[in-house]
């Protein structure tokens, strides 16, 4: 079952697994602030197993795109519209948070960004792939990053 992700009061509902989960929580919780700041828009969550057509888009464009598989089990995901793209978000056990950008319009920008918590190693499979910047978060600490752009179509 989804539920909105309140960003004043940090909560690890749904991430308890992760070893770094209140990071993860953060991180979450970043991500709502911005959607809800930039869209007026509330940003919900449900268990992985619950969002099967989020998680096997992010899936399949990971695997076409780079051949990247991510060997953390997903705990949470997400999938709306939102100012012209479709976006999907998977928050992993790990502490790694997939995000895909796609634009409803062709020719719009399409990306992958990963988001990696505070505490937590770079995934074996992302490391010497990607060169992850840090920004800092009030709510997740140091937020480690990086993306790629989507080249096909999907």
């Amino acid at each position: 079952m989804r539920h909105n992700v309140d960003f004043e009061n940090v909560s690890t509902s749904g991430l308890e697994s992760s070893p770094v989960a209140s990071a993860l929580a953060g991180l979450r919780a970043n991500e709502a602030r911005y959607y809800s700041n930039k869209y007026d828009h509330v940003f919900s969550v449900g268990p992985a197993h619950e969002e099967a057509e989020a998680l096997e888009w992010a899936t399949r464009i990971l695997a076409e795109e780079r051949d990247i598989v991510i060997s953390s089990p997903p705990l949470e995901a997400t999938s709306f519209e939102v100012g012209g793209y479709r976006m999907v978000y998977v928050f992993y056990e790990s502490g790694l948070s997939i995000n895909v950008m796609y634009a409803l319009d062709e020719g719009g920008k399409r990306a992958v960004g990963f988001k990696l918590s505070e505490g937590m190693d770079v995934p074996e499979e992302l490391g010497t792939r990607f060169k992850f910047a840090r920004q800092k978060s009030k709510l997740a600490g140091v937020i480690r990053g990086s993306y790629f752009v989507i080249k096909n179509t999907y």
